[in-house]
């Protein structure tokens, strides 16, 4: 992880551009459930009423919302409103209190008078709704009221006799009474006096009940509220709010928006008009959001892939470089068929995932964190479904990655392997074909096929697995919180959009760590390719150049010099060679003659710095060649290989490959002396004639002299010719030879022969046998002086030529 996280960290300024992007587009998905949520609760459930307190009432209907409110309470709602009796701005005829602009902008404000008005309106609401609960305390306040009037009657008519008796009997004086009492006559018709008049009282307080009764059977409930004593009220209010105590908030607001819209009915307001309003509203919110949230999906996909390929460009660069830069040794360390995979599928492995991890891993814990907030602002009772849901995801990402997280690292050494069989296959087909080994090749084929495919079907199993797991932990959790909501919806706890949105949001946090699931199964192979490539981008160069460089002069001289060189190759337990001690000088041929695996090519690739020496030195115009720059050392040399190498393009471009700037004649004389124009001239098209692949289409000798032509247009001080005339006539080879003598007099020449005749004219010829020198001299002199040359002479002279080559050798020395 670390590695993929330093090659994205090279586009960090990409990354936060993404990041606040994303936050964009989870602004906008998280928004969008919320919204849902509103037009079902607000638009459908409630007519488009969002409002907690009537922005206007009649004034009416707010005395019916008094008669539940205290003394105190009515003088903060009614300090809330402005009552208007005229130009209320409605078709309404009579006065309408209007909610103060002051109270509508402050929150708190609005906040109290709902709290005050809250329940009246749920009262008012379940009163007016007409239902049997609501008659039946009409009924049972009305006989209450009639019986508290009859008693209160009773009282009175008892009180008014008392009085009628108490004031006669003050209005009659001692002797007076005295005489009613000696007269019966006379105490009789003051008793039908009193009487009359209780009687008359009474029937005045009768004729006053009569009219309280009837004003009692005439009213209705809330003018019954009205008719009670205000302390009577207060103590049934308080009552009726311990009973709703326990009732959950969303009922009381429910039953306020109903309350509100039947407001706004009174005052003959269009509340369809309300609700379209709202919807319409709402709906374009979300279809703005809905585009916005578009838009930057599409733009941070396009930023992510930008820097995928951005990253993927780069480190195929990197690891371009890196390989031109290897040396021998490291390319013996790196297959050729891993080098491309690691440039190719190892790469893009890396580049997928950072596309996704720029795509998904950065949105998933927005989303997460964002989904989880909005969930305990809509429904914290149901938050413990989100935990399980998140619990079942980690047991099924845990049992993936023990299961699959082995094979990815087998899977890439796989594909390896396959490309390591396939070209070997492709290259070695002639071989192939002309032993009959086809079968077992294909054998070998599909045993590498096979292995790979069996290992990639293993861990796509596992990720088809993983999708129908996910699927039914979703639905299950879909089918819980439906079966959990719809209780609470009955229970009166939640409504219907708040379970919807409740829904959306546990979805999208589940899909955050879903996408997260997909990335963790992505992972561990893009990890394994990050290693491999960073593998090769950490390999440390056996050949470097000196921290401190010297330079040749503008013009060298050539003298090239080996002094008491060994070389062993890294790791071995011998050397390859052995206290070789040589000087090649500018104008002279130097040959180096061999049998086969004495050390002729390993030599002369100590030249170029392919290999450094491991004891001794190598002097270049009496400097050691390992204190100059590899690529200044290089431009002097003129490298033929054993194996001529040629480059798709054509004859013109291979030519003058080390000298693009050359002019055509330099091409045209570098090919007649390479002996190249011979073949050139018969193609139609001449130098532009294409060149394939490796230079399939010429032939051996063909691509020797290509690869000559190539080096004498260079002009280099010095020519290294590794077995480069091999594939060549005698004929050719020796016309060759002299154009080559001719135009290389300032020079120095090393030539890797295995024939004699190759050599026959050098100034100076190195016999190596097993890595050391065996004898130094022309060949004449070795003919007479080394035994090992003797017996390679043996094998490809003729006794004729060997007796020749003697006689010659001592008539020269008679002279």
């Amino acid at each position: 992880m670390k590695k993929l996280f330093k090659y994205m960290g090279m586009y960090w300024k990409a990354m936060i551009a993404i990041l606040a992007v994303l936050i964009v587009q989870a602004y906008c998905d998280l928004s969008l459930p919320a919204y849902t949520s509103d037009i079902v609760n607000v638009g459908i459930q409630q007519g488009g009423i969002n409002e907690s307190i009537p922005d206007a009432i009649a004034q009416k209907d707010m005395d019916k919302l008094l008669l539940f409110v205290n003394a105190d309470e009515t003088k903060t709602v009614k300090s809330a409103y402005e009552l208007k009796k005229k130009d209320t701005g409605f078709d309404y005829d009579g006065a309408v209190y209007v909610l103060k602009e002051k109270v509508k902008e402050d929150e708190k404000k609005s906040e109290k008078v709902s709290k005050i008005l809250g329940k009246p309106m749920l009262f008012v609401s379940g009163i007016e709704s007409g239902s049997d609960t609501t008659k039946k305390m009409e009924d049972s306040m009305r006989e209450n009221m009639k019986s508290s009037i009859q008693k209160a009657a009773d009282e009175q008519k008892k009180a008014a006799a008392q009085q009628v008796e108490d004031a006669a009997a003050a209005q009659m004086s001692d002797e007076m009474k005295a005489a009613i009492a000696a007269n019966p006559q006379m105490a009789a018709q003051m008793q039908a006096q009193q009487d009359q008049a209780v009687q008359q009282v009474e029937e005045e307080i009768q004729k006053k009940i009569d009219e309280q009764l009837k004003k009692i059977d005439d009213a209705d409930i809330f003018e019954l509220f009205g008719m009670i004593p205000e302390e009577q009220r207060v103590e049934v209010i308080d009552k009726m709010s311990e009973q709703m105590d326990d009732m959950p908030e969303t009922m009381v607001e429910q039953a306020a928006t109903v309350y509100i819209k039947s407001a706004y009915s009174n005052l003959k307001m269009d509340t369809d008009h309300i609700q379209n309003s709202y919807i319409l509203s709402t709906g374009g919110k979300m279809l703005a959001l809905a585009f916005l949230g578009m838009i930057a999906s599409v733009l941070v996909g396009f930023i992510a892939s930008r820097v995928g390929a951005s990253a993927g460009r780069d480190l195929r660069g990197q690891v371009f470089r890196k390989v031109v830069g290897f040396s021998n040794n490291e390319f013996d360390h790196f297959s050729t068929a891993s080098l491309i995979t690691r440039s190719t599928n190892d790469i893009q492995q890396i580049q997928m995932l950072i596309v996704m991890l720029l795509r998904m891993v950065l949105y998933a814990p927005i989303m997460a964190i964002g989904g989880i907030y909005k969930v305990f602002h809509t429904n914290v009772s149901m938050s413990w479904i989100i935990g399980l849901a998140v619990l079942l995801i980690g047991l099924v990402i845990l049992v993936l990655f023990t299961v699959a997280m082995p094979k990815f690292k087998i899977l890439q050494k796989l594909v390896d392997k396959l490309n390591l069989v396939t070209r070997e296959i492709l290259t070695g087909l002639s071989v192939i074909r002309a032993f009959s080994t086809e079968k077992h090749e294909e054998e070998r084929f599909d045993m590498a096929n096979r292995d790979l495919t069996r290992t990639n079907l293993f861990v796509n199993r596992a990720m088809t697995f993983m999708m129908p797991v996910m699927m039914v932990i979703m639905n299950g959790i879909s089918v819980l919180i439906v079966w959990t909501g719809a209780h609470g919806i009955s229970d009166g706890q939640m409504q219907v959009g708040d379970m919807m949105a409740f829904i959306q949001y546990t979805m999208q946090i589940i899909f955050s760590f879903l996408m997260l699931c997909m990335i963790s199964i992505m992972l561990p192979r893009a990890a394994v390719s990050a290693d491999r490539v960073d593998e090769v981008l950490k390999s440390e160069t056996m050949i470097h150049d000196p921290k401190e460089p010297k330079a040749f002069p503008e013009k060298i001289n050539g003298v090239l010099k080996f002094d008491h060189v060994s070389f062993r190759y890294p790791g071995a337990s011998e050397d390859v060679l052995h206290d070789i001690t040589f000087e090649a000088r500018p104008g002279e041929t130097t040959a180096i003659i061999g049998s086969t695996g004495s050390g002729k090519s390993t030599l002369v690739n100590l030249i170029p710095r392919f290999y450094d020496v491991t004891e001794g030195e190598i002097t270049l115009d009496g400097m050691d060649i390992r204190d100059i720059r590899q690529h200044e050392l290089r431009a002097k040399l003129g490298y033929v290989p054993q194996k001529g190498v040629l480059f798709s393009g054509d004859i013109a471009s291979n030519i003058m490959f080390g000298n693009p700037d050359g002019s055509d004649e330099e091409m045209i004389e570098a090919a007649r002396i390479a002996q190249a124009t011979e073949f050139i001239d018969e193609k139609p098209s001449k130098y532009e004639s294409s060149i394939s692949q490796g230079g399939s289409n010429v032939s051996g000798g063909q691509k020797q002299r290509l690869s000559i032509a190539r080096a004498i247009a260079n002009h280099p001080d010095i020519f290294i010719f590794d077995d480069s005339f091999s594939a060549l006539d005698y004929k050719t080879d020796v016309t060759l030879r002299r154009a080559l003598k001719e135009n290389t007099a300032d020079s120095t020449v090393v030539i890797v022969a295995q024939r004699i005749s190759t050599i026959l004219h050098a100034e100076q010829i190195i016999v190596l046998d097993d890595g050391q020198v065996a004898g130094i001299g022309t060949h004449k002199e070795l003919l007479k002086n080394c035994e090992v040359y003797q017996q390679i002479a043996a094998s490809q002279l003729s006794e004729e030529e060997l007796k020749a080559d003697m006689e010659g050798k001592e008539e020269n020395s008679h002279e």
